[in-house]
């Protein structure tokens, strides 16, 4: 019996199997052709791995009627300002069965590409929304668990990441309040578990106790990738900002490592 982890095509089955693909698959899950032709060739023609790479990737439908856009950003908007602000947010996490403090509706907003925190823009909405193939409570539920899973992925995890930053601010600053940056940070390495992070935080509550700069920001997801929890393989001549410098002298003076 065939192993479907070690079965490869030759060049002729290759040939075959995408006649197959056409009759077959395109039809059955209603993708196009490419998008099912990718994934066997992105994972060197193993079926298994292609069909649950194929399977689990949610194929986002590009059409959305745009009256039932207008409907549901009319449902969350504010009634004195054209934007929807914090009720209309808390109103929509209410009918997501969402926790406002869910880390997912900061992926929400990321692809909303929302300026400022607690609130989205007629543009920001709608068109986040129909980037996403969303034009109904119903098919917003149904991405929730698509755009969690998003954080699981490196590059996706590092964009977002940077959006936090932006996003977070108040308007017209260009640092990060440091409480609000805590919150930020415990947030997002919930996610994606640095053990240091709440030495870190406690670090810069009793040692900084200033606003967090984006430079600091971006670095420190570079020192979280690259060194080492037990910092054995941190450089003290490396260019980290002075921030990161002091903190590893403060886990080594304090001998948490």
């Amino acid at each position: 019996m065939l192993n479907p982890t070690n079965l490869k095509f030759s060049k002729k089955s290759k040939k075959k199997f995408r006649q197959e693909e056409e009759d077959g698959i395109v039809s059955m899950s209603s993708a196009n052709e490419k998008a099912s032709f990718q994934s066997f060739k992105g994972r060197d023609w193993h079926l298994e791995g292609a069909f649950d790479v194929f399977y689990n990737q949610p194929q986002i439908k590009t059409f959305t009627d745009s009256r039932y856009l207008e409907r549901l950003y009319n449902r969350y908007k504010d009634p004195h300002v054209d934007m929807v602000l914090v009720d209309g947010i808390t109103l929509l996490c209410n009918d997501l069965q969402v926790d406002p403090q869910d880390i997912v509706m900061l992926v929400v907003s990321w692809h909303m590409k929302a300026a400022t925190m607690c609130e989205f823009s007629k543009q920001e909405f709608i068109g986040g929304l129909r980037a996403l193939g969303i034009d109904s409570l119903e098919k917003f539920h149904e991405r929730i668990p698509f755009m969690r899973s998003e954080l699981k992925d490196e590059q996706k995890f590092r964009e977002i990441y940077s959006f936090a930053f932006g996003w977070a601010k108040e308007k017209g600053q260009k640092s990060l309040a440091l409480d609000t940056a805590i919150g930020m940070w415990q947030l997002l390495f919930a996610e994606r578990r640095w053990p240091l992070v709440d030495h870190w935080c406690q670090f810069l509550q009793a040692r900084h106790n200033k606003a967090i700069s984006k430079d600091t920001w971006a670095q420190l997801l570079e020192f979280t990738r690259t060194v080492d929890p037990t910092l054995s393989n941190y450089d003290p001549e490396g260019a980290w900002p002075y921030l990161i410098d002091e903190f590893v002298e403060y886990i080594n003076e304090n001998g948490i490592v």
